[in-house]
């Protein structure tokens, strides 16, 4: 019964899943801005697309920041993406918050070192959600969250375990305790992170 309403409930969001990425103010291009670079969240209005922006991540554990580029691609998406993934704040100071989004934080791979060729600047958006499975067993604590109109389980902790890895969120996927829900082509993204940051 659980895993049904979830099943529909994110299969309705993939129609939405576009004002989801727009929301999340990650459709930014590297234009300057006098300013200087602010926080994706914190752009609004017309500027919204137009100026280069940041956000916080988590990569092994660790929090960076994560410089926001062009999002707009001509042609076929990208074949190959690595993941984006949204979860539950892990920290009392989400990386995502309203009015612009919801609360929410970023996990991507691990950050390059001295970029040996496996890492990837286009990524792909993807929502960490409790599967039926993971909240009835207790492994999956879920942060019940308003997306648009709907209440969605975002992934909290497995297991008393954080989600701040993609070895965490990956494993627990793999043992059925998480959904791992693509947002499709419109969230499809360019950010960089280097360890200096």
């Amino acid at each position: 019964m659980i895993t049904t309403r979830i099943q529909t409930t994110t299969r309705l969001f993939i129609a939405t899943l576009a004002l989801a990425a727009v929301g999340l103010g990650l459709t930014a291009t590297p234009a300057a801005d006098a300013a200087g670079l602010r926080n994706c969240v914190d752009v609004t209005g017309p500027q919204s697309g137009r100026v280069g922006c940041y956000e916080e991540v988590w990569a092994d554990g660790v929090e960076y920041r994560m410089v926001f580029s062009n999002t707009r691609f001509t042609g076929a998406t990208p074949s190959e993406l690595d993941a984006f993934y949204l979860v539950a704040p892990q920290s009392d100071s989400p990386q995502g918050w309203p009015p612009n989004t919801f609360l929410h934080d970023h996990v991507v791979r691990d950050i390059p070192a001295g970029n040996g060729g496996s890492y990837s600047i286009r990524l792909q958006g993807i929502f960490v959600l409790c599967s039926g499975q993971g909240i009835v067993s207790g492994a999956c604590v879920p942060s019940w969250t308003m997306v648009g109109e709907n209440s969605l389980p975002f992934a909290e902790s497995v297991n008393g375990q954080p989600l701040t890895s993609t070895e965490a969120i990956e494993s627990a996927a793999a043992a059925g305790d998480i959904l791992l829900s693509n947002l499709g082509p419109s969230a499809v993204i360019v950010g960089s992170i280097t360890r200096g940051n």
